[in-house]
């Protein structure tokens, strides 16, 4: 059985030999091939390269073509900031949406119209070229309460719930409309799944969560199953206190930081969703030892049940022990799926 075969039988609930591995990789994958990060998120060819060469130096089930959130506020307009070896940044003070009026005016960008969500389109084309056989194949976009932040910048965002909510219901109905004309470009190129990254979704309380972000993310999850593509959903931080609205939308997998218990979790979100986590990247995957990450993996495993996918809370970070990764095969390996 290879990683794709592997993947798909897991999430059909279907036998499998082993449980996948699907941490994500960015500048960890970079360093495997000794690329600046700037060029890893910049260039297509980069990021497929560093992509491959990790996953089958560390027996990780997908490649994926995550690298940054700035693809679709680049492409509306929105001013980054670039690194050498760091990721992209977005500079708030001069936030695309500053002005609110200015989001009548925007015009949708073209996924393949030579911007930097081209570039990730074309980063799937060549996933799916070279490695669509025997990996399971991600592409990525941005949720809305994420992209909303970038396009407007998350301070301002946060009061615009309390002063302007249909303005935010307006940017937050731009953000998915744009988020599915990306997807259906990043499928049609070869895309098994879409991850959804919405980070800031963590920053709301539950009352907001449900009255603002859940009605978007539901109907961007809906949209991405039309479109053929199970769902990935990533927020980063606490997300305890909406748990429950996330167990709503349908997701596929649900990515869960380190903070979030995974007993905790399964109770709120109830029996459907894959867990998939959630290692502290850094007290137990960084500066952990293959010791160590086997019995966290282990607790993560039994108190998400057999729904279950091996990965960190978050991002693996870049000077993780090779070692350290390579405990997320070996417990994999050890363990029979019934």
């Amino acid at each position: 059985m290879n990683s794709r075969e592997r993947v798909i039988a897991h999430l059909d609930g279907q036998p499998a030999d082993r449980l996948p591995l699907m941490p994500l990789t960015m500048m960890f994958a970079a360093d495997q091939i000794g690329a600046k990060y700037q060029a890893y998120a910049t260039d297509c060819r980069v990021l497929v390269e560093a992509q491959c060469r990790t996953a089958e130096r560390f027996n990780l089930d997908f490649v994926s073509a995550i690298s940054d959130p700035a693809r679709e506020a680049a492409d509306f307009g929105a001013t980054v900031e670039y690194f050498a070896d760091q990721p992209p940044a977005f500079d708030e003070n001069h936030a695309l949406l500053a002005d609110k009026t200015t989001l009548m005016r925007l015009k949708m960008p073209d996924p393949l119209g030579g911007g930097r969500m081209h570039d990730r389109v074309q980063a799937l084309a060549l996933f799916k070229e070279r490695a669509g056989r025997e990996k399971f194949i991600e592409g990525w976009v941005e949720g809305p309460c994420a992209e909303g932040a970038d396009l407007r910048g998350i301070n301002t965002l946060m009061l615009d719930f309390f002063d302007d909510p249909e303005f935010v219901r307006d940017l937050f109905a731009l953000a998915v409309e744009n988020a599915l004309r990306f997807a259906k470009a990043q499928v049609a190129a070869g895309a098994d799944i879409i991850g959804v990254g919405d980070a800031s979704a963590s920053l709301v309380g539950p009352m907001i969560y449900e009255e603002f972000v859940r009605p978007f993310e539901r109907q961007l999850v809906d949209g991405l199953h039309r479109l053929g593509a199970r769902v990935r959903l990533h927020i980063c931080g606490n997300t305890r206190p909406i748990l429950a609205g996330i167990g709503r939308l349908g997701c596929d997998i649900v990515d869960l930081d380190s903070m979030v218990p995974l007993d905790e979790a399964r109770a709120e979100m109830g029996p459907q969703p894959f867990l998939l986590g959630n290692l502290a990247p850094v007290r137990e995957l960084l500066n952990g030892t293959p010791q160590t990450i086997a019995v966290a993996i282990a607790r993560c495993h039994r108190q998400s049940g057999a729904r279950y996918i091996i990965g960190a809370g978050c991002e693996v970070p870049r000077h993780t022990p090779p070692e350290n990764l390579r405990a997320l095969f070996d417990y994999a390996a050890a363990t029979r799926l019934h």
